[in-house]
């Protein structure tokens, strides 16, 4: 602008200074209808920079003014800036501290001029959400949308956390849905999908995300198989409910043998099938299982198995003696299942090395039992004292 200024000057010099030199200096004249003036090239040109002048010197004030603004409005907003740390440094101790109404008064107040203006309203949301108060929970979470731009996901998270808080359990699986579409392997996604899913029994979407929460190392591995085996038992009540016995055993046979050799699912499964009235298939999946690995909890289903073949049962039961010892479990499973067929003296064997190796006050009963059979009153009224003093120790114990 100077070199401008400049230029212009040397060029106005050169035509008054000319003309004046040369002892010419003419003159100018503007005339219009009712006006006529008359003046010298070098009254004009002192005219015209004189103008220039002032222009440049209105400018010049004009920028001062505008500059002034500038700053002044930047100190204010600065002085809101500078408002709203310290406001929210107070906020987060008072989220520490359990005082939820402050904390949501702390948050809201200059949030627009907060370092993070979305995370201050998303906090509020939630703070607001402690203390009960939906409707300033919405209004802060729709302002922290407005704000997002783009980046929508720790609202929309903030957003279905409110929802099952609420026990809008639906609508936080259809918000959790949305998100698994941009966010699959989020492990906050994850956590409030595993909630969702559990709350609204979608079993089988709950089964999909497992190998995520495996590779975004969600939980542990242990939480991890404990909620692969409840979504597959809630696949299987599902299955029961819907189509009753045979559907759960169509439902059986769909499933991988990877599965099938779950002995939870085993356990399951029998026991659902012994509610079913359908024994010889439950009869054998655990003598599958057990064939495959001895686990308690087969045996202790098979006194509650009335299949037309008891004879198979009693043989893996003499068989796993045989591999993994008499134990007073397979002793007394076995002396239950030779009471049903009237095996009575066995039965009174069986109980007995029970009993031998621990007492229980189940076998003390089953073997009075057997005793009064065998017509032997005495050593039943000895096997009843003897229980009813072990429940009584027992529970004194507790």
């Amino acid at each position: 602008m100077l070199k401008v200024l400049v230029l212009f000057l040397l060029l106005i010099a050169g035509v008054v200074l000319g003309p004046m030199i040369a002892g010419h200096q003419g003159y100018v004249l503007i005339q219009t209808d009712n006006w006529n003036i008359e003046t010298s090239v070098t009254g004009l040109v002192i005219i015209l920079i004189l103008s220039l002048l002032v222009i440049l010197f209105i400018e010049w004030i004009l920028r001062r003014l505008f500059r002034t603004g500038a700053r002044t409005r930047g100190w204010f907003t600065g002085r809101k800036r500078r408002s709203a740390q310290r406001h929210t440094q107070s906020a987060l101790m008072k989220l520490a501290e359990g005082d939820y109404k402050q904390a949501e008064k702390l948050l809201s107040k200059n949030a627009d001029h907060a370092d993070q203006p979305v995370a201050n309203y998303l906090l509020a949301a939630e703070a607001a959400q402690q203390r009960g108060d939906e409707v300033r929970a919405n209004q802060h979470l729709e302002r922290a949308s407005e704000l997002s731009e783009n980046d929508t996901i720790p609202v929309e998270i903030t957003r279905v956390r409110l929802q099952l808080a609420r026990n809008e359990d639906h609508a936080a699986r259809h918000g959790i849905d949305r998100l698994l579409e941009v966010a699959p392997r989020h492990p906050e996604v994850l956590r409030l999908a595993e909630q969702a899913y559990i709350r609204t029994g979608a079993w089988g979407a709950l089964l999909d995300i497992l190998p995520s929460m495996q590779k975004s190392q969600v939980n542990d591995e242990v939480h991890r198989e404990a909620l692969q085996q409840k979504a597959w038992l809630g696949l299987m009540n599902q299955a029961m409910a819907d189509q009753g016995s045979e559907g759960l055993k169509k439902w059986w046979q769909n499933q991988s043998r990877k599965t099938r050799q779950e002995t939870a699912l085993q356990v399951a499964m029998v026991e659902h099938l012994i509610e079913c009235d359908d024994p010889d298939t439950a009869q054998n999946i655990v003598l599958e299982g057990l064939k495959r690995q001895y686990d308690d909890r087969l045996v202790l289903l098979m006194p509650r198995i009335k299949s037309g073949d008891p004879q198979s049962l009693e043989k893996a039961l003499r068989q796993q003696m045989k591999q993994h010892g008499a134990t007073p479990l397979l002793h007394s499973t076995l002396g239950q299942m030779l009471m049903r067929h009237g095996e009575w003296q066995q039965a009174a064997e069986a109980f007995e090395q029970a009993l031998a190796q621990r007492p229980d006050a189940f076998d003390y009963a089953w073997l009075a039992d057997v005793y009064d059979r065998l017509h032997r009153p005495e050593d039943a009224a000895k096997m009843r004292r003897e229980g009813l003093l072990l429940t009584l120790k027992t529970n004194s114990g507790n």
